[in-house]
Protein backbone atom coordinates (compact mmCIF):
# COMPACT_ATOMS: atom_id res chain seq x y z
CA UNK A 1 0.00 0.00 0.00
CA UNK A 2 1.23 3.51 -0.74
CA UNK A 3 1.82 5.82 2.20
CA UNK A 4 1.67 9.57 1.56
CA UNK A 5 2.78 11.91 4.33
CA UNK A 6 0.68 15.08 4.62
CA UNK A 7 2.92 16.47 7.37
CA UNK A 8 6.59 16.80 6.38
CA UNK A 9 7.65 16.33 10.00
CA UNK A 10 6.16 12.82 10.01
CA UNK A 11 8.11 11.99 6.87
CA UNK A 12 11.28 13.28 8.52
CA UNK A 13 10.61 11.12 11.57
CA UNK A 14 10.16 8.05 9.39
CA UNK A 15 13.19 8.63 7.18
CA UNK A 16 15.74 9.95 9.68
CA UNK A 17 14.23 9.46 13.14
CA UNK A 18 14.48 13.18 13.96
CA UNK A 19 12.55 16.33 13.16
CA UNK A 20 12.91 20.05 13.73
CA UNK A 21 9.14 20.51 14.06
CA UNK A 22 8.38 21.57 17.62
CA UNK A 23 5.14 19.56 17.65
CA UNK A 24 7.03 16.22 17.54
CA UNK A 25 10.39 17.23 19.01
CA UNK A 26 9.69 15.65 22.40
CA UNK A 27 8.58 12.38 20.78
CA UNK A 28 11.68 12.38 18.54
CA UNK A 29 13.89 12.11 21.64
CA UNK A 30 12.22 8.82 22.62
CA UNK A 31 14.14 6.18 20.63
CA UNK A 32 11.72 3.36 21.48
CA UNK A 33 8.77 5.43 20.28
CA UNK A 34 10.52 6.30 17.00
CA UNK A 35 11.37 2.62 16.46
CA UNK A 36 7.69 1.71 17.03
CA UNK A 37 6.55 4.52 14.68
CA UNK A 38 8.87 3.31 11.91
CA UNK A 39 7.58 -0.24 12.45
CA UNK A 40 3.95 0.95 12.07
CA UNK A 41 4.75 2.71 8.78
CA UNK A 42 6.62 -0.39 7.55
CA UNK A 43 3.57 -2.55 8.36
CA UNK A 44 1.36 -0.10 6.45
CA UNK A 45 3.67 -0.29 3.45
CA UNK A 46 3.60 -4.09 3.56
CA UNK A 47 -0.19 -4.45 3.59
CA UNK A 48 -2.37 -4.32 0.50
CA UNK A 49 -5.15 -2.20 2.04
CA UNK A 50 -5.95 -0.51 5.33
CA UNK A 51 -8.46 -3.14 6.47
CA UNK A 52 -5.60 -5.65 6.69
CA UNK A 53 -4.14 -3.60 9.55
CA UNK A 54 -6.75 -5.25 11.79
CA UNK A 55 -4.71 -8.48 11.55
CA UNK A 56 -2.05 -6.83 13.70
CA UNK A 57 -3.85 -6.65 17.05
CA UNK A 58 -1.17 -4.53 18.70
CA UNK A 59 -2.02 -1.67 16.31
CA UNK A 60 -5.62 -1.40 17.58
CA UNK A 61 -6.74 -0.33 14.09
CA UNK A 62 -10.11 1.40 13.97
CA UNK A 63 -12.14 3.65 11.73
CA UNK A 64 -13.17 6.69 13.73
CA UNK A 65 -16.92 7.15 14.05
CA UNK A 66 -17.33 10.92 13.96
CA UNK A 67 -14.32 11.74 11.80
CA UNK A 68 -13.30 10.68 8.29
CA UNK A 69 -9.99 9.24 9.54
CA UNK A 70 -8.80 5.91 10.82
CA UNK A 71 -6.22 5.35 13.51
CA UNK A 72 -3.64 2.92 14.82
CA UNK A 73 -1.84 2.98 18.12
CA UNK A 74 1.88 3.47 17.71
CA UNK A 75 3.12 1.84 20.89
CA UNK A 76 1.43 -0.26 23.57
CA UNK A 77 0.83 1.43 26.92
CA UNK A 78 1.03 4.86 25.24
CA UNK A 79 -1.87 7.10 24.20
CA UNK A 80 -0.29 8.45 21.00
CA UNK A 81 -1.94 7.22 17.84
CA UNK A 82 -1.39 7.80 14.16
CA UNK A 83 -4.32 9.29 12.25
CA UNK A 84 -4.68 8.67 8.53
CA UNK A 85 -7.19 8.82 5.71
CA UNK A 86 -7.85 5.73 3.59
CA UNK A 87 -7.97 5.90 -0.21
CA UNK A 88 -8.20 3.29 -2.97
CA UNK A 89 -4.49 3.50 -3.84
CA UNK A 90 -3.17 3.85 -0.28
CA UNK A 91 -3.35 6.02 2.78
CA UNK A 92 -2.49 9.60 3.68
CA UNK A 93 -0.78 9.89 7.05
CA UNK A 94 -1.95 13.10 8.69
CA UNK A 95 -0.68 13.44 12.23
CA UNK A 96 0.24 11.82 15.49
CA UNK A 97 -2.43 12.62 18.05
CA UNK A 98 -0.43 13.23 21.20
CA UNK A 99 -2.84 14.37 23.91
CA UNK A 100 -5.71 11.94 23.75
CA UNK A 101 -8.19 10.62 26.24
CA UNK A 102 -9.51 8.13 23.68
CA UNK A 103 -7.76 5.23 25.37
CA UNK A 104 -7.53 6.92 28.74
CA UNK A 105 -4.37 8.46 30.03
CA UNK A 106 -2.52 5.56 31.64
CA UNK A 107 0.45 7.57 32.89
Amino acid sequence: MDVIFIDDALKELYESGVTKDSKYKKLARDRQFIKAYINVIDVMLATENASQLAIYSYLHYEKLKHRPESSVRIQNRRVERLLFTEHENGIEVQLIEIDSNHYGNKR
